[in-house]
């Protein structure tokens, strides 16, 4: 049995995300914006990023489970999603998680919310970045709020901690588990795999 090719090459893909991360580095150095990072230790910063994933996902996974609060087009972006993990190999994905929460972790909270937060009020500054987080998430209504609150839990947690990393793990691992869970057990989201 052949494996049919991706709609989008592995190569494409990774390009895409890491462009992402080279696109919020290259503004933080353009514009001199301060990313922060001192707030904690790394080893402290990757704790807490780890426990950040689990929970975000607990209660990610928990909202999309109880009946009517989100609307039926979750289940067909679940589909999209679950399409898209299996397009990949694991080392690919894992790579992808890895470049999604540095690459957007630089972008969003480094380069946008921390320009921003010199210009506005810091609240400010984590609803916009958040909002543009969500927009270029956009599968649907429904996923586009789900990825703008977890943009402002991050950014919450960026601004309160002063650690960068403790974000990109956050986002990183996070998507891992969602990805490895999605493929593993699609069933346990609506999802029918054949």
């Amino acid at each position: 049995m052949s494996q049919k090719r991706p709609k989008i090459s592995s190569r494409a893909a990774l390009l895409f995300q890491g462009g992402i991360g080279v696109v919020g580095l290259v503004a933080i150095l353009l514009f001199g914006i301060p990313v922060q990072n001192g707030g904690m230790s790394l080893s402290v910063a990757v704790f807490w990023g780890l426990v950040g994933s689990v929970a975000t996902y607990a209660v990610i996974t928990t909202l999309t489970r109880i009946p009517g609060l989100l609307s039926d087009s979750m289940e067909a972006q679940l589909e999209k999603l679950y399409r898209f993990a299996c397009d990949y190999s694991w080392p690919i994905l894992v790579t992808l998680s890895v470049f999604a929460g540095v690459g957007e972790e630089l972008l969003f909270r480094g380069a946008i919310q921390g320009w921003l937060a010199q210009h506005f009020h810091e609240a400010v500054a984590i609803i916009a970045a958040s909002v543009l987080f969500g927009l270029v998430h956009y599968l649907s209504f429904t996923y586009f709020m789900l990825a703008t609150g977890l943009g402002l839990v991050l950014g919450a947690a960026y601004a309160y901690t002063d650690s960068l990393v403790l974000v990109m793990v956050w986002h990183g691992v996070y998507d891992m588990i969602a990805l490895y869970c999605l493929r593993r057990f699609p069933h346990l989201f609506g999802v029918q795999n054949g």
